[in-house]
């Protein structure tokens, strides 16, 4: 256990979003996403996880010590409902509520097409699965940047 740092985020995690830059993208899958093979084809090149939680907890633990980019429009983003892209079920709200905490403000995710998302993930430099059972609790969430302290 460490001081002040949420203990779901195991080391393993801790170091990949700590190797992370600006820019580089991470990906938080559900338990149907085929999280394996797309996490090989990742920067880090193996899967990650954070067992036995929602995806909105590991999304308020990730984003306890990680900065998303305010510099593009896509930094927060949720895989779009099959055929229903404009619907948000349970599972994205409750994201988008651990966003708009952490970040302070209102933070509205894009969405993505589920292929789209697929080729997204492909290229993100980690994927983190979660024991999200819900349908589409996937998202993908781009780095920012922590600012220097002020002099």
């Amino acid at each position: 256990m460490l001081k002040g740092i949420n203990p779901l985020l195991n080391a393993d995690v801790l170091q990949a979003l700590r190797a992370m830059g600006h820019g580089d993208d991470l990906i938080i899958a559900d338990t149907n996403f085929p999280s394996d093979s797309v996490a090989r084809q990742t920067r880090l090149g193996k899967l990650l996880r954070i067992d036995n939680t929602t995806a909105a907890e590991a999304a308020a633990a990730i984003l306890s010590v990680y900065p998303l980019d305010s510099f593009v429009e896509d930094a927060a983003a949720r895989m779009e409902i099959v055929g229903r892209p404009d619907e948000i079920p349970p599972v994205q709200r409750e994201v988008q509520e651990a966003i708009d905490k952490a970040e302070g403000k209102s933070w509205p995710m894009i969405s993505i097409e589920r292929y789209a998302f697929y080729e997204r993930a492909k290229q993100a430099y980690c994927v983190i699965q979660t024991g999200e059972r819900r349908f589409y609790g996937c998202f993908a969430f781009r780095k920012g940047v922590i600012p220097p302290d002020a002099e």
